[in-house]
């Protein structure tokens, strides 16, 4: 099983003493089922791509919600695809969706990691011109739901062109030139089939496009063409640049834009009230046909910055865009904390005033004392640092941690967490001070992993940006758990530290994080922190301990 999930769901062995439930004198012939929830890990089909040239090829998977999202290239047929792999919770029993199942008999019923992997007469093939669900079967039955984008890679290469728009419905194409007769065009590409389908007669043999052109356009899996139309007029525009758009990070930006194809544009910025231009180095500029990116970096946060296009030799007309603000982290010092009497202790909380870190504190001091605490061995000797332990509770391993969000309430005997806090930046890395000691792990929560024991524990740090609609629930009740999921897709950026060795003196490290995404803006932060990887599931150490201090945001 992979974990990836951190939503310290120690809380839910703690409180179950708490509860009593333990504890019963009558004897039940209904014995419940043990929950063991069921997921898929991973999955590959053949052609899978990214959903865009800056998007990862790998699967979209969503826990939460049961989702797995791919995309793949024009060269296969959806309607006939091949799943390539499917690794799935181990034990789980795997179900197809038998209406888009051909032979659904000969469909493995367990994961799979390639098809080496299962019988030569096993068929993995499925319908996907529709979203396809599969059953995961352990004591209970859990719904996943698939689907599959598929994208026609159609490009055009005119010269001359400025523009062109294509309809696949009603299979027209029309092209915009500039300065061109249009009985002698040079046509360098346009696979209207996508990327692997064909075009008769080929385009870049006709030349003259005075009249509308008819094309035999047939994709790599069809067995009969179809008609398109191309038209091809001038454009009289009096500007040889076309529309652009900026994208603002905190210190880079992406510009887009259109430019007459077989030009190289020259993009220039400047600060709005400064007049001397700065040239975009010729590597951060590329074209693909009529369109170009080009990418600005070493910007100040917070700054308007002014932009033109010029190609040969003629600007633009100037626009403008402004950059985002270098937010700090809030009490990424770990110096504001605050208590309070608890049923149990002392309930230690990480500020002073307002809340932006939270713990599994208000749960824990249902039974015992904070594991999650200030302390004075700080990275350089003044202020505080967070001290996170790993402890044996009430027969329970409990595992210290520190989140960004809120312990909302306790649920029965579960916790209901709140991960996320607003923030709306780009940070490029995550700047943390950290000494970790690593306990034997002698707890397991879960028989899938038995395997651990006896290893060094490991602590594990992470910071996730993301563009939720609103914070994420995390509920911890196996029946209704709902966890964090790294690769949510609304997940912009992530990076993570996971680290097995014991350090005599605090360590410093950078978080570099991975932008998924380059054109969406966060909406909240997720930072977290635990003594132990998978305290989650009630195992680790007892006595691995994490000291965090001087966290930060670099904006480079």
């Amino acid at each position: 099983m992979k974990m990836t999930k951190h939503s310290l769901t120690f809380i839910l062995g703690m409180l179950t003493l708490a509860a009593g439930t333990f504890f019963s004198c009558a004897i039940e012939n209904d014995i419940p089922y043990p929950i063991v929830e069921a997921n898929i890990e991973s999955m590959t089909v053949e052609g899978q791509r990214g959903a865009d040239q800056n998007s990862s090829a790998d699967a979209i998977i969503n826990k939460n919600a049961r989702t797995v999202t791919l995309y793949v290239n024009d060269g296969v047929d959806l309607s006939n695809l091949k799943i390539t792999s499917l690794k799935i919770t181990s034990g789980a029993e795997l179900l197809a969706d038998s209406a888009a199942c051909k032979n659904y008999d000969k469909f493995p019923t367990t994961g799979f990691t390639s098809l080496d992997s299962i019988p030569l007469s096993s068929d993995t093939r499925m319908d996907f011109t529709n979203p396809v669900t599969f059953t995961l079967r352990t004591y209970q039955d859990y719904v996943w739901r698939v689907t599959v984008n598929q994208i026609i890679q159609r490009d055009i290469e005119v010269e001359g062109m400025t523009d062109y728009v294509i309809d696949a419905n009603s299979r027209t194409v029309i092209v915009y030139v500039k300065d061109q007769e249009l009985t002698n065009l040079n046509v360098t590409k346009m696979n209207l089939g996508g990327e692997y389908g064909t075009v008769s007669p080929d385009p870049t043999t006709i030349k003259d496009y005075s009249s509308p052109v008819k094309f035999n356009v047939r994709r790599s899996w069809e067995e009969y063409s179809y008609e398109w139309t191309v038209y091809v007029y001038p454009d009289n525009g009096e500007t040889n640049s076309g529309s652009t758009d900026a994208f603002a990070m905190t210190t880079r930006a992406t510009v887009n834009g259109k430019v007459q194809s077989g030009k190289t544009p020259v993009v220039e910025y400047c600060k709005q009230d400064e007049a001397s231009w700065n040239t975009v180095p010729a590597a951060n500029v590329s074209v693909s046909g009529n369109t170009f990116t080009a990418t600005l970096t070493g910007l100040s946060p917070s700054t308007t910055y002014k932009y033109r296009i010029s190609v040969d030799g003629t600007a633009g007309s100037e626009l403008t865009f402004t950059t985002a603000a270098a937010t700090p982290l809030e009490n990424g010092s770990f110096d504001d904390w605050s208590s309070e009497v608890a049923t149990n202790g002392t309930l230690w909380q990480p500020w002073s005033t307002s809340s932006f870190w939270d713990t599994g504190n208000r749960g824990a001091t249902t039974i015992a004392d904070s594991n999650s605490i200030p302390t004075s061995e700080t990275c350089n000797g003044s202020g505080k640092a967070a001290s996170l332990e790993t402890r044996w509770v009430v027969m329970k391993l409990a595992a210290g941690n520190i989140f960004t969000g809120s312990y909302v309430r306790t649920d029965g005997t579960n916790g209901v967490l709140s991960f996320g806090r607003e923030f709306s930046s780009f940070p490029s890395k995550l700047r943390i001070n950290y000494k970790y000691t690593s306990a034997t792990i002698d707890k397991i929560g879960e028989d899938a992993l038995s395997y651990l024991k006896g290893q060094p524990d490991s602590c594990h740090i992470y910071i996730a940006l993301t563009d939720w609609d609103q914070p994420l629930e995390i509920r911890t009740r196996p029946s209704e758990r709902q966890l964090f999921d790294k690769n949510d897709s609304h997940v912009i950026a992530y990076a993570e530290y996971i680290s097995g060795n014991s350090d005599s003196q605090y360590q410093q490290k950078d978080l570099v994080l991975d932008y998924r995404y380059t054109n969406r803006t966060p909406k909240y932060i997720l930072v977290v922190a635990s003594a132990s990887k998978y305290g989650d599931y009630f195992t680790g150490g007892v006595g691995s301990k994490l000291l965090i201090d001087n966290f930060e945001l670099i904006y480079d």
